[in-house]
């Protein structure tokens, strides 16, 4: 069968309004690259502790009850909440015990409980459990006080978790902690998943020297491999790092051939600016279809966006700007949500921290800014965000720094001290 072909840049760029290479706004970025990126459909089985962090490629469809019993959600005495007096005390017998895990008891009869402890299976015809701590003991006799619970408090229902035919994940989801859990509680021993994604990278630029090179008059060790490294392993994907590739159009040529060969999509940080010693650039037009772009953004104006060609079929081109946090930042606002959607991720798209400004910020309206910020616990609640200082996107000690970035939207002016900001935060807890 023949695949169909995907759709040309130009006429992605048909559909997105008021489309300008020279000054484009996030939204419409973002909406170009969404149309751009093929999505991966490779589903490979994994055992579940090999799972963690993965896409999954199918809906889980609960075959189970989860949990498969009513039972106990404390320790305490199961008995039938039609015993509970009005107004007035309850006076039940004990008639034995049940811990976790034993099997069905017998009958309780009227006026009767049974001792039990949480995750016990509840005895026919018992709906209400009261907790141990509620009682006073009279020999094998529990007086439970007046009002102090109702029918059915402190039990779990059958099926209360996930009921058999309930949709217990959906495909797309990246698989968290919770998530694991939750497969192991259906007994799943192995998990469908997409394939990882693979991703080639390189800096370019005679003047970057790899760590281990002596450093020449007028070089600089290459940072930008070492943070684009980092953040791909965040997102799971497979890594090709191709080094440093000297402004050369043989050695980009080359380069750029590799990586399409053998990846879904290729980052290159460095030449995408305009200059006229940089070969990067006309390479990127001669290999493949690229749009380059001047961002209405700060950090990270120029990249390039577009397909370099292989004998298997496109790869999918981010050509990032060179200085370190113009890298990251321009990585965190175009390029993570995009990899992580070709990995076949659904709803991926970080949220956004409400914070105090703790000073003023100058900003001018028509583009976005991505401030380095420092969150931290506000007096009376909340949280507050103070900007690292200066905001160069060569002082990479700023990202080192701050725990956030905040975000100043496209129409967004000055700030004051005192207002509500957006910050992106670095980490998240599962």
């Amino acid at each position: 069968m023949t695949r169909p072909l995907p759709p040309s840049l130009a006429s992605i760029v048909s559909c997105i309004s008021g489309y300008d290479p020279n000054a484009l706004p996030i939204p419409q970025a973002r909406a170009f690259i969404d149309q751009l990126v093929p999505r991966l459909n490779t589903v490979e089985m994994l055992p579940l502790r090999s799972a963690l962090g993965r896409v999954l490629a199918r809906d889980i469809v609960s075959h189970l009850n989860v949990p498969a019993h009513d039972n106990s959600a404390m320790d305490g005495y199961a008995f039938a909440g039609s015993e509970l007096a009005e107004d007035t005390d309850t006076v039940l017998q004990v008639t034995g015990a049940l811990l976790a895990g034993d099997p069905s008891a017998r009958p309780v009869g009227a006026g009767q409980c049974v001792r039990i402890m949480t995750g016990a299976v509840m005895p026919a015809g018992l709906d209400t459990v009261v907790p141990q701590e509620f009682v006073q003991q009279d020999g094998d006799r529990i007086i439970i006080p007046a009002n102090v619970l109702r029918a059915g408090d402190n039990r779990r229902l059958a099926g209360e978790d996930l009921a058999i035919g309930d949709n217990a994940l959906t495909a797309g989801r990246v698989l968290r902690p919770a998530d694991i859990g939750l497969l192991a509680s259906l007994g799943q021993a192995e998990v469908p998943v997409q394939r990882r994604l693979r991703v080639a990278f390189f800096s370019t630029g005679n003047e970057l020297r790899s760590i281990g090179e002596p450093l020449d008059e007028g070089c600089v060790y290459d940072s930008n491999r070492y943070t684009l490294w980092s953040m791909l392993q965040r997102l799971g994907v497979e890594i090709l790092d191709l080094g440093v590739v000297r402004d050369d159009p043989q050695a980009l040529a080359a380069a750029f051939s590799t990586a399409a060969a053998n990846a879904d999509a290729v980052i290159t940080s460095g030449g995408v600016s305009v200059g006229e010693a940089d070969h990067t650039k006309t390479v990127m037009a001669e290999l493949g279809d690229v749009l380059f772009w001047r961002i209405a953004m700060r950090p990270g104006r120029p990249m390039a966006i577009g397909r370099i060609r292989a004998d298997h079929g496109d790869a999918i081109l981010f050509g990032l700007p060179g200085n370190p946090v113009a890298v990251m930042v321009t990585f965190y606002a175009l390029v993570r949500d995009a990899l992580l959607t070709m990995s076949g991720a659904t709803s991926n798209t970080l949220p956004l921290l409400r914070c105090t400004a703790a000073q003023p910020i100058r900003k001018k309206p028509g583009r976005t800014e991505y401030q380095r910020a420092i969150v931290t616990p506000a007096t009376g609640g909340g949280w507050q965000a103070s900007i690292t200082g200066s905001q160069g996107s060569g002082i990479l000690r700023s990202m080192s720094e701050a725990n956030g970035l905040m975000v100043l939207h496209h129409d967004q002016g000055n700030v004051a001290a005192g207002d509500l900001v957006d910050v992106l935060p670095f980490d998240g807890l599962i």
